[in-house]
């Protein structure tokens, strides 16, 4: 059995027992009370989450910046949000030939926003390895336009270095959108 209630100008609500068996109770707030699905959230509450993997490996022997693959798009529904990123970049690798580690940034569009992955590790081959590298970031676009996150990454000196190297290797970007 359905019950349904029609607004006083225009539209309805239709409530529907559970198809179970039992008592469900449902208890509405008084008059001047707030329903939970307002529209206007607390600051601190999460609004949305984006998130993305990405497993293909990416070589660059180069000194200028390229992309990992690893991108995200979240579009604020305020102006006023702030978006947490956190990043897992796995796979990071620089192989024999490099003699630094690997750099790693994270970037809104065109604008970078923090640089990590740092740290240098070397194996008995010779052969510079990190595992994976993280990072968080709480950024401020102060838009409702689609707004793209992402990473790049680059050698600290002579050599070649990866992201995504190894089998099985997936890297993650996950945004939060926080309410301000």
């Amino acid at each position: 059995m359905s019950l349904i209630l029609q607004g006083s100008t225009s539209g309805s609500v239709t409530l529907q027992e559970p198809a179970v068996a039992g008592t469900t109770v449902l208890t509405l707030p008084a008059v001047t009370g707030t329903v939970l699905t307002t529209t206007s959230p607390k600051a601190g509450n999460v609004i949305q989450v984006v998130s993305a993997n990405y497993s293909t490996s990416t070589a660059n022997n180069t000194a200028s910046y390229v992309d990992t693959g690893l991108t995200a798009s979240i579009t604020p529904t305020s102006s006023s949000s702030k978006i947490l990123v956190l990043v897992n970049q796995n796979g990071v690798y620089a192989d024999s030939t490099a003699t630094s580690g690997v750099n790693l940034k994270l970037l809104r569009g065109v604008t970078d926003l923090a640089t990590f992955g740092l740290g240098v590790g070397v194996h008995a081959s010779g052969n510079l390895s990190f595992g994976s590298s993280s990072t968080c970031f709480l950024d401020s676009p102060a838009t409702t336009s689609s707004t793209t996150y992402k990473t790049q990454f680059v050698r600290a000196s002579a050599g070649q270095v990866f992201v995504g190297e190894g089998n099985g290797t997936v890297s993650t970007i996950t945004l939060l959108e926080i309410a301000a």
